[in-house]
């Protein structure tokens, strides 16, 4: 399962902690940021994957953050 997000985030080293908070409550997931796309991706690859946790997670630092239709 992939979910993909449009977030906010803007430099590759604010992907750093959030990338280790997201792998701390989703460790066997696949997680990464695409900064060079206009809706500044995140896109979550996972057998099971709970948006909003991740929502919430994102959200929680300050970024913004929504599924991506």
């Amino acid at each position: 399962m992939i979910e993909v997000f449009k977030t906010n985030v803007q430099e590759p080293q604010q992907t750093e902690p959030l990338l280790a908070l997201l792998l701390q409550y989703f460790p066997d997931s696949r997680i990464n940021f695409d900064l060079h796309d206009c809706d500044k991706i995140l896109r979550i690859e996972s057998a099971e994957i709970c948006i909003e946790k991740i929502l919430t997670l994102v959200r929680s630092n300050g970024y913004f953050c929504e599924v991506l239709e």
